[in-house]
């Protein structure tokens, strides 16, 4: 047999991630908590359900997105304090934080003091952290790794996410008939525990990661981003794309039962089929590090827009849902290339706030799409709102391309004037 026959796995550009000495301890710590978080998503919701009074069901919407969007408000009260500290430490914090309030949660219910109201204070405790716990991962990546491996690390957590979204709601199903949603919450709690004790035990303390300028701007990363045109490019298309999805959420259930006479199955059958493109695209993500990022990055809106255009057009359930599995597989490269490129352009002192500004602004980006969704079906109809994302979104990464072109045309002016004068 040659002797380079058995290059892989070694081969593979997520051969430097997991076979890293650090890195392969935090790996099963994340994925699972990520399999709590998609059991969180059902549970969060049912226990709402069932702690809300009687013809309250805004009570519901708000346990939903107290479970998320918190973590923007976050971001600005403790910027002055998590500015500069390292990956791990900020990571480590966010899982602290989860832990204990999502714990408070069953412990309240055995007390027989829980309220949706108190049910509502907890979560939202709970997600305080979130936009810097993220950004402590992807700042680890940049601490540990050289810039090559970031695409493919970045793709390997995605990857985690996109699998435990798959497999964590029917999961929490079954728990949920067998126990009731609150103990799903517990295990919920469990992972994130997991998650810190992972952090703390399988990492190095801060002393063996770089010193780090402690700012006192709450807002230092937002400061970072508008001095650098091409992150504050990057902010708008991400701010913009995750928007226009938004409608999605609310126009794709009555567009199945309206105007395809389908039922929540089928509902859940485009779903489960998007999900499986997002593993697909996930894991084809690593692979593109060879790739200009910044056109990658462009190209994936362009390609999810055009390939959500079937929904819109009211093409049959035999061309639609093969096409919205591709949108998936199109979608799950974008926050691994986004996150490369911030990695790329920001220091290592600076990327931690950074990611946490641009983390606060995404999480607010989609509840207001789906807040759009409402008046917007309810004005035009499911399946026109869903073409107008469609055209939307593909118009957005025109336009973006556009400025990316005018951009590189005036950076290569100079220079080629410059050459000539020589």
């Amino acid at each position: 047999m040659p002797s380079d026959a058995p290059r892989f796995p070694r081969s593979s550009p997520y051969w430097p991630v997991i076979s890293h000495p650090l890195l392969r301890r935090v790996l099963p710590g994340l994925a699972v908590s990520a399999l709590g978080d998609g059991m969180a998503v059902v549970a969060v919701t049912w226990l709402a359900i069932q702690l809300a009074p009687p013809g309250q069901r805004l009570w519901i919407a708000v346990a939903v997105a107290a479970y998320t969007l918190p973590s923007a408000a976050g971001m600005v009260l403790f910027g002055r304090l998590l500015r500069g500290r390292g990956g791990a430490q900020l990571a480590g914090w966010d899982a602290i934080l989860r832990a204990a309030a999502l714990a408070a949660i069953p412990i309240a219910h055995l007390a027989g003091a829980l309220t949706i109201g108190l049910y509502v204070v907890l979560l939202a405790a709970s997600a305080l952290l979130h936009s810097w716990g993220s950004a402590g991962r992807f700042t680890l990546i940049a601490e540990l790794l050289p810039e090559r491996h970031h695409l493919p690390a970045n793709a390997v957590l995605t990857t985690i996410s996109g699998f435990a979204t798959v497999v964590g709601p029917p999961l929490a199903g079954i728990l949920i008939g067998w126990a009731g949603p609150v103990w799903v919450i517990a295990v919920d709690a469990a992972t994130f525990a997991v998650l810190a004790l992972t952090y703390r035990l399988a990492l190095p303390g801060t002393r063996t990661i770089r010193r780090y300028e402690r700012g006192a701007s709450r807002t230092a990363g937002f400061s970072v981003i508008r001095r650098q045109p091409a992150l504050l490019g990057l902010l708008v298309l991400s701010l913009w794309f995750f928007f226009l999805f938004g409608p999605v959420y609310v126009a794709m259930p009555i567009h199945i039962t309206d105007d395809l006479h389908g039922s929540a199955t089928l509902l859940g059958v485009y779903y489960t089929a998007f999900g499986a493109g997002g593993l697909v695209g996930g894991v084809v993500a690593g692979h593109l590090r060879r790739w200009p990022l910044h056109a990658t990055t462009i190209g994936i809106v362009i390609g999810f827009g055009v390939a959500m255009l079937p929904l819109g057009l009211g093409a049959p359930v035999g061309l639609s849902l093969p096409a919205f599995a591709l949108a998936g597989l199109i979608w799950a490269p974008y926050m691994s290339t986004s996150m490369a490129l911030f990695q790329r352009s920001a220091s290592t002192e600076q990327l931690p706030a950074v990611l946490a500004a641009n983390g606060a602004v995404l999480v607010l980006a989609v509840p207001l799409g789906t807040m759009l969704g409402g008046p917007l079906v309810g004005a035009v109809g499911a399946r026109p709102a869903l073409l107008f994302c469609a055209v939307a979104i593909v118009t957005l990464g025109l336009v973006a391309a556009g400025f990316a072109t005018l951009r590189r045309s005036a950076n290569a002016t100079p220079a080629t004037e410059v050459s000539a004068r020589r």
